[in-house]
């Protein structure tokens, strides 16, 4: 089944199991392709300046490869503590020692998208409060061993058990916590 009601070829630059269903789910036809990025960013970037840069960044390695009708859709999520951008774990000790932090407090979910065409590129970010209750070391160690979340900004997946007793309320897009604001690129593709 499919909505494609929009003239693009979509190619999807994410390796990110969510975002590929998440994307799947708005109903549209797209491929998927990666590339190796390097996701450093200039230090004096801050919050959601530093997604954006990093979303742009992976979208610009397909500027040479673009075929006329091509899209392709970049993003990247950071999750900030406030000042503190917390990234993704490197280890398991790092995990807990990111959950604990987040353990008892709001952080803020940042997600940039980049619509890249031959024609134009336009990126877009979503901001999501997420409070989380105080969590003792046996929860944040139970999540950790069992869904180890290495691969997720903040050492969590909202959409994981830690989200289902961890977290008291939201502010803002519960998909953007997973990734993708999904309302937003529906919005944002059949306006491009």
């Amino acid at each position: 089944m499919s909505f494609q009601t929009i003239p693009w070829n979509i190619i999807l630059a994410s390796r990110s199991p969510r975002r590929q269903n998440l994307l799947k789910e708005l109903g549209f036809d797209f491929e998927i392709k990666t590339k190796e990025i390097e996701e450093i960013y200039p230090p004096e970037l801050q919050r959601e300046q530093v997604a954006v840069f990093l979303s742009e960044l992976k979208a610009s390695a397909f500027v040479s490869d673009l075929k006329d009708n091509d899209l392709v859709i970049t993003s990247d999520t950071i999750v900030c503590l406030n000042d503190e951008i917390i990234g993704k774990p490197v280890d398991r000790d790092d995990a807990v020692k990111m959950l604990g932090k987040l353990s008892g407090n709001k952080h803020e979910v940042i997600t940039a998208v980049t619509l890249l065409s031959h024609q134009k590129q336009h990126t877009f970010y979503e901001v999501t409060e997420v409070y989380f209750k105080p969590l003792t070391i046996s929860e944040i160690e139970y999540y950790v061993d069992n869904y180890e979340p290495f691969d997720k900004a903040g050492s969590y997946g909202i959409q994981e058990w830690i989200g289902y007793i961890g977290i008291e309320k939201i502010n803002g897009s519960y998909f953007n916590v997973m990734g993708l604001p999904v309302k937003r690129v529906y919005d944002e593709l059949m306006e491009f």
